[in-house]
């Protein structure tokens, strides 16, 4: 049958394109800003004394950084489910720019928090709209894109957090050389606001995507003017895509659900415990001297930790060069085998007494290296990937479902690792934790396996689509 998106899917990539990205890539932004600033708002709390947030407060007999810093990836896990069913079932039009407002309070409530308690709590409402972007924002973009660049576009969206994770770090140091450590962190928190802000209005005004409208709604008019923002048009008014019963999308779908939520569970697991407690893992690397101002050991502390940050910067722009290249598989495989290698490599030159470092028997310098190069082979790797596949292999009316599912399974495991890993750090101690992580990439890599690669076709081949003649529009 025709696919009535040929004209759509044969598009060159133009200014209208990239639009699109940008309303869909500031959630990412701000998703990337957040996990860098709660790691160095933790730094600023472990360093200085400020009431009613101390870290050496215990919550259910834990320590309150991990609740701090898995309280919006717990919310996180639940964005996904609920804004991906209600994107399949109402529309993504319908709930789009909801997530933002929703980032956006909940970056401003944070920042204006009277103690941790409500700290924790703000972040729990950050976390709902971070959580909801995720399948929303990838599945408006891969449905919107040509064939040719769909990847590209699609991986482009996530990699704002490469941006927003830079700025994040030039954010924090500006902050705490200028301002009062009672009041820096607060202005960390509040600026994430602003890239949220920013798009609201545009994610309101976007239409109703085409292939959702045509095969979903089965609303003709409303694909045209779809495709119209493209400058493009539909072939085919008349078809639209066969229903599928629970039993027979499991059938179907079942074990593509399974990699994808398999395997974004476990990069999520590796990325955010190591992100967020990106200080303390670099301290222990090359420790700050305490004899130094406050401001200064914060900056150092910031800085440090944001090296990786900034090597991953370069992950998700590669992703982005290579990702209609090399396919969606070849670099989620690469990337897990690489930070095997790399966890691996570093716990085995980690010299330790106990569960504390000691050194290593290897330069320091080539430590901290080794440790930074595991994020750029998660960003050029299973971290953009994991993000881009769900939004290709699903069928249209549970596009959004798959996705959500997926990043739900993802921020899960990113919460897990945040909570446990202060627990992890002082009773097995950072070597441990990283073989830990290295067998985490394997498991990964496996998993992988199963997924078959959607490069360069059109996202009714790649999802497996089963379109019918729409009897009702005769």
């Amino acid at each position: 049958m025709e696919s009535p998106f040929s004209e759509l899917n044969g598009l060159k990539l133009s200014t209208r394109h990239i639009k699109i990205w940008f309303t869909a890539g500031m959630g990412f932004f701000t998703d990337a800003y957040d996990l860098f600033v709660i790691g160095a708002v933790l730094d600023v709390f472990s360093k200085s004394a400020i009431p009613g947030f101390s870290l050496s407060t215990k919550i259910l007999g834990m320590p309150a950084s991990g609740f701090i810093g898995a309280s919006a990836l717990f919310a996180a896990a639940i964005g996904p489910l609920v804004f991906g069913l209600i994107a399949d079932h109402y529309g993504r039009k319908f709930v789009y720019g909801i997530e933002a407002v929703m980032l956006a309070l909940g970056a401003l409530l944070s920042a204006l928090s009277p103690n941790l308690y409500w700290l924790i709590a703000f972040r729990f409402l950050l976390g709902i709209g971070v959580g909801g972007d995720y399948p929303v924002s990838a599945t408006i973009m891969s449905e919107y894109a040509n064939v040719k660049d769909r990847g590209k576009l699609v991986a482009l969206v996530f990699a704002d957090q490469g941006l927003g994770s830079v700025t994040a770090v030039v954010t924090a140091i500006l902050c705490v050389l200028t301002l009062p450590s009672s009041l820096s962190w607060r202005v960390m928190l509040a600026l994430g606001a602003i890239p949220a802000l920013s798009v609201i209005y545009l994610r309101r005004k976007i239409p109703e995507t085409p292939r959702y409208s045509l095969l979903v709604k089965r609303d003709a008019n409303g694909a045209q003017l779809a495709a119209k923002t493209l400058g493009s048009k539909i072939l085919k008014s008349d078809i639209a895509a066969k229903s599928l019963s629970l039993p027979q999308f499991v059938k179907k779908y079942g074990v593509t659900l399974l990699a994808t939520a398999g395997t974004w569970f476990l990069v999520d697991m590796a990325l955010y415990g190591t992100g967020i407690f990106s200080g303390p893992i670099v301290s222990s690397i090359i420790p700050i001297n305490s004899s130094l101002d406050l401001k200064l050991q914060l900056s150092r502390l910031i800085l440090e930790a944001g090296v990786p940050f900034f090597v991953g910067f370069f992950g998700y722009f590669t992703s982005v060069a290579l990702m209609d290249r090399l396919g969606r598989k070849v670099i989620q495989l690469q990337g897990f085998l690489a930070m095997a290698a790399l966890y691996a490599t570093i716990s085995f030159v980690m010299i330790t007494k106990g569960t504390k470092v000691t050194g290593f028997s290897v330069p320091l310098e080539l430590a901290l290296m080794l440790y930074a190069l595991t994020f750029f082979f998660i960003d050029f790797g299973p971290n953009t990937t994991t993000f881009v596949i769900p939004s290709e292999v699903f069928p249209v009316s549970a596009r959004t479902t798959g996705h959500g599912i997926s990043a739900a399974a993802g921020k899960f495991g990113a919460a897990l690792s945040v909570f446990l890993f202060p627990s992890l750090l002082s009773s097995i101690g950072l070597k441990q934790v990283l073989l830990l992580l290295a067998l985490v990439s394997v498991l990964g890599a496996l998993l992988t396996l199963p997924l078959k690669e959607p490069k360069l076709v059109d996202l009714e081949s790649a999802s497996q689509e089963e379109l019918e003649v729409d009897q009702t529009s005769k």
